[in-house]
């Protein structure tokens, strides 16, 4: 935890609450039945924002029918599936809170934490993170993969995340600002939630069940997940070869002197048909696994080359109303 700036805070603040769905029909009521229990409207002036993540379900016509009967209710609706890290975006973008919390529709982050995280912010911390003290809800692989991940990002990274830390979180103005500014388009929030810096504060809280639906999270989405964060904020993938190259080298080195020794002292060896495709095999190998790693860095500038955006609005909807996208999504710079 990091020391809090003394700065005035608004007595009521307007919170934004940033919620991507995708194909989330069957929790996105019971979200809003949760988030009114626990955030009263005589207590807080709130903005839920909707991020229509390109769902196939009855996703949009249900938030929208709750924007209509709900003004606090706002719904982006993406022209398509752009992933959770770009719909985090467009919602930060869009949200116009004095303070700003990115939460998952599942109630797995649960909304009676927010008012707690409130607290924090009126001490004067910037940012509040939410940290899982217990992940029970999780399967035993899910935690085992989670705790393996952080160890190895916070190892090889430039930027630290704390453990058990994910999206939940809350966020000043002046944080949010900061995150509109950051260009790049393999977005790894977490990472850059942590890059920006500011005064941080931690609230403890066990991960729940979800409500209602099932995840769209599966063990290859979480490793390609893993593996953009990791590339995202760490060179150590590329230098970790230089490293192999020159301790391959050393081992052709002194192989080559034990031959010249063994053919001084008892002639010429025969050659073995074994031993020179296992040495070939292996030096292929470490070629081939090389050059996907450059290539992994390689096509990521390719990517951030093209400058294309994050995003596309298909539209914006308030009181259940379809209004003009007021931008094509782009990361400010």
């Amino acid at each position: 935890m990091t020391q809090p700036f003394e700065r005035p805070r608004k007595a009521k603040p307007l919170i934004s609450l940033v919620v991507p769905v995708f194909n989330e029909a069957d929790a996105a009521g019971l979200f809003v039945a949760a988030v009114s229990k626990a955030l009263p409207k005589s207590a807080f002036d709130l903005e839920i924002v909707f991020v229509n993540d390109g769902s196939r379900d009855a996703t949009l016509p249900v938030i929208t029918a709750l924007a209509q009967k709900d003004p606090r209710i706002v719904v982006l609706n993406l022209s398509r599936n752009f992933g959770k890290e770009a719909a985090l975006t467009a919602g930060i973008e869009h949200a116009g809170g004095d303070v700003i919390v990115p939460m998952d529709v599942d109630l797995q982050d649960p909304p009676d934490v927010v008012p707690l995280m409130i607290e924090k912010w009126r001490e004067g911390f910037d940012v509040v993170v939410g940290a899982r003290a217990s992940r029970r809800s999780d399967g035993a692989m899910k935690r085992l993969s989670a705790s393996w991940f952080y160890r190895v990002f916070n190892a090889v990274a430039h930027q630290q995340i704390p453990a058990d830390v994910g999206d939940f979180r809350l966020m000043d103005r002046a944080v949010a600002e900061a995150m509109m500014r950051l260009g790049e388009r393999n977005r790894f929030m977490k990472g850059l939630f942590a890059w920006t810096g500011f005064s941080t504060a931690i609230v403890d809280y066990a991960r729940a069940p979800r409500a209602a639906g099932q995840t769209s999270w599966n063990y290859w989405k979480l490793w390609n997940f893993a593996l953009d964060g990791i590339i995202s904020f760490s060179t150590a993938p590329l230098r970790v070869w230089t490293y192999v190259g020159l301790l391959v080298a050393l081992g052709a080195i002194v192989y080559a002197g034990v031959i010249t020794v063994r053919t001084l002292l008892f002639g010429i060896d025969v050659p073995g048909y074994a031993s020179i495709m296992v040495v070939m095999l292996l030096l292929g190998a470490i070629q081939l696994i090389s050059i996907g790693v450059i290539g992994e860095y390689v096509g990521r500038l390719f990517i951030e080359t093209k400058q294309r955006p994050l995003y596309v609005l298909a539209g914006i909807y308030s009181k259940g109303e379809r209004t003009p996208a007021r931008m094509i999504g782009r990361a400010k710079g």
